[in-house]
Formats: structure tokens, C-alpha cells, sequence
């Protein structure tokens, strides 16, 4: 039976992607020693590195001022980094689900943070509006989508001061208008790879400015070579998922960059979206206007609540992987990423709509 994944994290990667991680395992670039054992100072490594790096300034149209920089670990450690780089005296978040209320504990750590709007009186089901973000912060801080809510911010907002995104889960799926934004972070592993590295696009002339003191591998300085090759190159980097990565993005190049991407998501998202909103037994959590295109997430109508694991048993039967929903929301969230085809979707569709014949 085919399985379809609906995982929100790790995700579904694209079949060429895995191919070539596979090869690559076996033989990296001729040279008869496999990728997980290679020497990230080869010649061929350093190719990749700066490929890799080049692949993200040609897909999102990075400007020279910017830096782009692959670290270790996820977005959790960069809530951090980000603030001891840029935090002097107070900053502002826009808390819209757990991902931007843990970034703002953190925060903390470092200066005055100001909340200028949230939607937890909701269960973060919505994106707030009419908010005004102060001028008297050294940044402002969003999430633009919103894995366990399924909310997402769908366009690149006019900030008066240095704004800063953690993108970990919607990067790639639209265009983005990177001179927007002073820095834009997030994890690999919803879009542009494996779990185990943190992509950061910087503008360079926002470092440096803090008073305190930072410790060599949290000042986003120290990642930055002279050229690309030397980029994130200060320790060992995460050679394989910066790998996979690579390969990633030459497979969304290659489909036609992030504009046929976003394309392709929005045709997937309205297939799902449209047989939600028409099944009986189905109900949308998140407000029609702030729907992610990355994270559908439904419950059963309070008249089929019984169904609920009657539901999620006949989907699995059926080859649907991952549709839980968090605790948080509960019941279902269908996490169809940039790789998630749209076959699978077709499928989960075909199943909603089975189940609610029989019942």
C-alpha cells in the first residue's frame, strides 16, 4: 500500500533529494569515501557549500547585503542567537502559537520584550490585525506560519524597524521579498531538508551593534567567511543535512523555483481546503483568511465527535501517515509541504469523502 505523509516535521523530501542522498552515502563526488564520512575541508565539499548557498540567493533573490549561513541544531536554538545579536534594550514579538511564545521566553534572557498583539484568547486561530508595532525596539519578531494552529501570515509586512521572521515552516513555499526583512530564520526540516540544521539570512549591517559580549559560535559574525565557500565553514557544519539540502533546492530550481512552487501549494491547499468546508463532518479550526498553505489542521463537526478514531483508523488503513493533530487543537492536521505531491492530497480527499459516505 502507498503511504502518504502528512508529517509536520520531519517531513516529506523529494524523491530526487533522496536519491541522491543515497548515492552519496555510498560515493560523494568520485571520490570512493561516502558523505557521511567526508572531510568538510575537500575541494568537493566546499563546492557544495557554496552551491548551496547560491541556490538560496537565486530561489528568494537575496541581495548582496546579506549574509546566508547554515548552523547547527533548529529554530529553538536560534530564538536565542538572534536576540543576543540584535536584543540591546527591548524588542517585539507577535505571538501567535507555541513556536512564538517560546522565542519570546527567550528573549528575554536578554532584554525588555513587548508582546504587541497575540490571538492566544483564541487558541492561536487566528493571525491578529490592527496592532502597531512600537519604533522603540531594536526588532520585531514574527512567525509566519504556524504549524499547530494552521494559521499563517501570507504576505511580507512594511515594519519600521528591523524585522526578524522565523520562517521554518512556509520558507520556500512563496515568494519572499527578503529586503523586507533584516533576518529571516528557521529549521530545515519542514522544507528545504532533513532536521539538523538551521538556515539564517542576515543583513549584515544589523551585527555588531549589541553592548554585550557574545561568546564565539552565538555571534553570527564569526559564521561569516570571506567568500561563500567560508561561509558557516567556523566548525565542522552539519555535513549531511546541508546535503540533502543542496539537493533539496535543485529540485525546487528545477520544478520552477518559488513561484511554481506557491503555484502548486495553493492548488493543494484549495483541493483540501474545499472538501473541509463541503463535508458534513469536517470543520476548518483556523479562520478562512489566515489558512496555512503548509498545515491544514480540521476536526470532526461536534455531531460526529464519536467518529473521531473511527476517522483516524480508517485513514491509516488507507495509507494516511501523520494526520494527528496536536494536542493543542486535536484532531487532524494534514502537513502538505513543498515535497508532499499532490497525489497524496487527492487521496486524503478520496478518504474524507469515503468516510463520510459510510457514515
Amino acid at each position: 500500500m502507498k503511504k502518504h505523509n502528512f508529517n509536520a516535521g520531519p517531513c516529506v523530501l523529494p524523491k530526487p533529494a533522496i536519491e541522491a542522498a543515497i548515492d552519496a552515502i555510498r560515493d560523494f563526488d568520485g571520490t570512493g569515501i561516502g558523505i557521511l564520512e567526508i572531510s568538510h575541508r575537500t575541494p568537493g565539499w566546499e563546492r557544495i557549500m557554496a552551491e548551496t548557498e547560491q541556490l538560496w540567493r537565486d530561489l528568494l533573490n537575496i541581495p548582496d547585503e546579506y549574509a546566508v549561513l547554515f548552523l547547527g541544531g533548529g529554530a529553538s536554538t536560534q530564538f536565542f542567537y538572534l536576540a543576543a545579536n540584535l536584543l540591546n534594550k527591548k524588542a517585539a514579538y507577535l505571538q501567535t502559537g507555541v513556536w512564538a511564545k517560546k522565542a519570546i521566553k527567550e528573549a528575554k534572557f536578554y532584554g525588555e520584550v513587548e508582546v504587541v498583539a497575540s490571538s492566544e484568547d483564541k487558541n492561536y486561530s487566528y493571525i491578529p490585525k490592527g496592532y502597531t508595532i512600537p519604533t522603540d525596539v531594536d526588532y520585531f519578531h514574527i512567525t509566519t506560519n504556524n504549524t499547530i494552529y494552521g494559521t499563517e501570515i501570507h504576505e511580507d509586512i512594511t515594519s519600521p524597524v528591523p524585522l526578524v521572521a522565523d520562517m521554518s515552516s512556509d520558507i520556500m513555499s512563496r515568494p519572499v521579498d527578503v529586503s523586507k526583512y533584516a533576518l529571516i530564520y528557521g529549521g530545515a526540516q519542514k522544507n528545504v531538508g532533513p532536521a539538523g540544521v538551521a538556515f539564517v539570512i542576515v543583513r549584515k549591517d544589523i551585527l555588531g551593534k549589541a553592548d554585550r559580549k557574545l561568546q564565539t559560535m552565538v555571534d553570527y559574525r564569526t559564521h561569516i567567511g570571506e567568500t561563500p565557500k567560508d561561509n558557516s565553514m567556523f566548525n565542522t557544519p552539519p555535513v549531511f543535512s546541508i546535503f540533502v539540502m543542496h539537493e533539496t533546492l535543485k529540485w525546487v530550481k528545477d520544478l520552477g523555483g518559488v513561484e511554481a512552487m506557491h503555484k502548486l501549494n495553493m492548488q493543494k491547499a484549495n483541493l483540501l481546503y474545499d472538501e473541509i468546508d463541503r463535508n458534513k463532518m469536517f470543520v476548518g479550526t483556523a479562520v478562512k483568511e489566515d489558512r496555512s498553505i503548509m498545515n491544514v489542521c480540521f476536526v470532526m463537526a461536534e455531531e460526529y465527535k464519536d467518529k473521531e478514531a473511527d476517522f483516524m483508523a480508517f485513514a491509516k488503513e488507507r495509507g494516511m501517515v501523520g494526520i494527528k493533530g496536536h494536542r493543542s487543537v486535536g484532531g487532524f492536521r494534514a502537513s502538505i509541504y513543498n515535497a508532499c505531491p499532490l497525489e497524496s492530497v487527492e487521496a486524503l480527499v478520496a478518504c474524507m469523502q469515503e468516510f463520510e459516505k459510510k457514515n
